[in-house]
């Protein structure tokens, strides 16, 4: 398989599942789900690649405490090689509140550093040997950005719940030659993906949750593709990171963008049914054989 290095957000998460969001007035809630697990875009994409065969380096910022130690814990499977800084504010933490919709009200109980001391050159060597390099939009990313364009490196970005117009996020669509985003604040996605193929952006794809997921190609082409509605709403964390690994995963295969799409649509398939930011039982073997299932009749 080929070499991926992921850089950016690694997290020790309380996830808190209810029916419903409670209403803005003090109460006693009784009966709810509780979990604790790590969590954060670029430990769901590092965990879900590492499963799908690629030979992974994920680098984040983790805090010299238990909650770092936890993260750590995580992070050993096979084909997963993880490496960090110390976060000086300690580990990043959130506490997630989720619905049976899979919607998610998220509270950074402890953020981690913008701008952590780092010397960005030490990344080259991972950055040389790596067939794909994916820039998560955690601030002190940022600043590796110049150092993929000095070694001519494509980048791969998810914007997230971009809105078309946050300066933030400005550095990581200029340098990104693959963007990944949600249209949950970007009711206009399709201008923007158009205009990002106009720049000279190789593909943008744009999730919708359970309307599915939209891709611009290069060549002017758009193309939709469902959820399947076979898999249950468990836990919706990491759902966007498997989605976006499971893209890859078909990519690397060298297939059609509507065969890409569909292995994404399986792999977040999978994670919203699991517990955890990525399916435990994922594997080549089960994403090639859901695919037979769904898609080969």
């Amino acid at each position: 398989m080929k070499n991926v290095f992921v850089i950016g957000g690694a997290s020790f998460n309380s996830v808190i599942t209810l029916d419903e969001f409670p209403e803005a007035l003090p109460q006693t809630i009784h009966k709810c789900q509780f979990n604790e697990t790590i969590g954060n875009t670029g430990a769901g994409k590092a965990l879900t690649l590492s499963r799908l065969g690629f030979n992974t380096t994920f680098h984040a910022l983790i805090g010299e405490d238990s909650f770092g130690d936890k993260v750590k814990s995580f992070l050993k499977g096979p084909n997963l090689n993880f490496i960090s800084d110390i976060d000086s504010k300690g580990t990043e933490r959130h506490l997630n509140i989720m619905n049976s919709r899979g919607e998610r009200i998220s509270i950074f109980t402890n953020p981690s550093s913008d701008t952590p001391t780092i010397n960005y050159s030490k990344f080259e060597k991972e950055l040389v040997k790596s067939d794909y390099i994916v820039v998560n939009i955690a601030n002190y990313c940022r600043h590796i950005l110049p150092v993929c364009k000095k070694l001519n490196k494509e980048v791969w970005t998810d914007l997230h719940d971009y809105d078309g117009g946050n300066a933030y996020h400005q550095d990581f669509i200029d340098a990104a030659n693959y963007i990944f985003l949600s249209s949950d604040n970007l009711p206009d996605y399709r201008s923007f993906m158009k205009a990002q193929i106009d720049k000279g952006k190789a593909l943008v794809v744009c999730t919708h949750g359970k309307d599915g997921a939209t891709a611009y190609t290069k060549e002017g082409v758009w193309i939709e593709v469902p959820i399947i509605d076979n898999y249950k709403m468990n836990n919706a964390n990491g759902a966007g990171d498997s989605f976006f690994s499971g893209f890859l995963y078909g990519f690397y295969k060298g297939f059609k963008i509507k065969k890409c799409i569909q292995f994404a649509t399986i792999t977040s398939g999978l994670c919203i049914e699991s517990e955890t930011i990525t399916s435990n039982e994922l594997s080549k073997t089960l994403i090639e054989s859901e695919f037979l299932n769904y898609y080969v009749k």
